[in-house]
């Protein structure tokens, strides 16, 4: 199980876009960027790739220790027996109340990535497919945005092609 965060505004990020000469594309948005929605993502994949699926957890303010294990409760209710839980060194990962939450559930096997390399994090690349489908869409208010992140999400998550995709960019080796 590979874990990471992400946050996504109203502020939509830009991708090139075609128009004619001299007439440059605008895209309207709200002057209201401070709404954020925060996002925890796992893949879940199972020895010998045989399964992998995205497990998503949204909330609309900042991220925290508690947060953290609102979301590792939800994953130890999907998934039986030993995990295998790899993340980064991120405050919220390794705080006291986090610590204590893991030592609680000695099946729960917790590995860290290096600081400071989030190309090694599969999840990372279910951000970028995200926000590549979000790119220069300009969500006018903050309901449209969780419709389309949702949308973004339900996108990777149905497909396996994509989500191998995002095992195969980290370059992590699978034998």
């Amino acid at each position: 199980m590979f874990i990471d965060e992400s946050g996504f505004s109203l502020a939509s990020p830009l991708k090139r876009s075609w128009s004619p000469r001299g007439q440059t594309p605008t895209a309207r948005t709200s002057l209201d960027h401070h709404q954020r929605l925060n996002l925890f993502g796992a893949l879940l994949v199972s020895p010998k790739l045989r399964k992998i699926r995205l497990s998503v957890r949204s909330f609309q303010c900042s991220l925290c220790s508690e947060h953290t294990i609102i979301f590792l409760k939800q994953l130890l209710r999907l998934i039986p027996g030993q995990i295998v839980l790899v993340w980064d060194n991120h405050k919220i990962h390794i705080s006291p109340l986090t610590e204590e939450f893991i030592q609680k559930h000695p099946h729960l096997h917790v590995y860290r990535f290096p600081t400071c390399a989030p190309e090694l994090n599969p999840v990372e690349f279910v951000w970028t497919q995200i926000s590549e489908y979000n790119a220069g869409s300009a969500p006018h208010n903050f309901l449209e945005l969780c419709h389309r992140i949702r949308a973004g999400v339900t996108r990777t998550r149905t497909s396996k092609k994509r989500l191998l995709a995002c095992l195969k960019s980290s370059g992590l080796s699978w034998k």
